[in-house]
């Protein structure tokens, strides 16, 4: 009786977390995702792509935008708020759609810091290389190569769903699709973690460096160690609680997806903190406007200039209706 009871509160805790938390969790970040993207994207079109930098970040804000995008129907599946028939939908199209936007912002961002480096360590060199022609081809090539490695894993999820297969992605694909979303699992698993040790090694130089100008010139050195200091945090910061957790937890998750080498409550185990990094990944999508926020200055300025006009125009409208709902004497 005792270890029936168990099991009933046990079941009562798992359909909370999939049908209750998790839905809710990823409300609260789409509607801040899409808010924060949405206003993102429109600053960005007003600033020209002069620079690397400001087209790596374009690159960023459209990732992050297409990834909120699919939420909605990760929500209404795992929720059950519509038919079953959505759940084949997720696995086949926008949860691949959601890994695809993710490493397409880790590529980008190990750019940034490497554009960033170069910035610091040699401004000269670097502004004679930093040619925006030359980013937005390299940008359409990662764009074009992540989609090609993506797109088998919706070709290859083709089995016909039903009720029962759609409750587990995998059951869906045929055994090619298997293997080749094993062998996705490990090339983005070496695309997160090259790209995690760039950032981490420029950072630690770029530290390096600022020191040294700080030792020679005391005064103006301290102001800028200290803003630099801020942005390694952000930037660290991010992959550290958004990437790293996942990245560790998903080798063994997909294993027990694709291959028969765990019991079933290691299964569900390994699905359950998958799905709670996964979450941290996907706050990702509102943290990285607080980025752009930090690093980029035309778009902080423009982003201020904005929300100036808009405070300016609120005023005088209000003025306005105040003039004209006066009773003349």
């Amino acid at each position: 009786t005792i270890h029936s009871i168990s099991s009933y509160s046990k079941h009562i805790l798992i359909h909370k977390m999939n049908q209750v938390l998790f839905p809710l969790l990823y409300t609260i970040i789409f509607f801040i995702g899409i808010i924060m993207n949405g206003l993102a994207m429109g600053v960005f079109f007003q600033i020209p792509s002069k620079s690397n930098f400001i087209v790596f970040l374009k690159n960023i804000v459209i990732s992050d935008i297409l990834m909120v995008l699919t939420f909605p129907f990760k929500i209404l599946s795992d929720a059950k708020l519509t038919s079953w028939k959505l759940r084949g939908f997720v696995c086949k199209v926008t949860q691949v759609t959601f890994y695809f936007t993710m490493y397409i912002s880790i590529i980008f961002f190990g750019l940034i810091t490497i554009d960033r480096y170069l910035k610091t360590v040699k401004p000269f060199k670097s502004s004679r290389i930093n040619k925006a022609s030359a980013a937005k081809i390299l940008s359409i090539i990662i764009w074009v190569f992540m989609f090609s490695v993506s797109l088998p894993n919706m070709i290859l999820t083709d089995k016909k769903p039903t009720y029962e297969n759609v409750k587990k992605c995998a059951d869906l694909k045929s055994s090619f699709g298997l293997l080749w979303h094993e062998i996705v699992t490990y090339i983005c698993q070496f695309i997160f973690w090259i790209n995690f040790v760039i950032i981490v090694v420029c950072y630690i130089l770029i530290s390096q460096e600022l020191y040294k100008s700080y030792k020679r010139t005391k005064r103006l050195g301290k102001a800028n160690k200290k803003t630099v200091n801020i942005k390694i945090f952000i930037i660290i910061g991010v992959f550290f609680v958004c990437f790293v957790p996942f990245h560790f937890a998903r080798i063994p998750y997909t294993l027990s997806q694709t291959r028969d080498v765990f019991q079933c409550s290691t299964q569900n185990i390994l699905f359950y903190i998958k799905e709670t990094t996964l979450w941290l990944t996907s706050l990702n999508a509102c943290l990285d406007p607080f980025i752009y926020f930090a690093l980029c200055k035309s778009f902080r300025k423009s982003l201020l200039n904005n929300l100036y006009k808009c405070l300016r125009k609120t005023r005088e409208d209000h003025s306005r209706e105040t003039t004209d709902g006066e009773t003349p004497m």
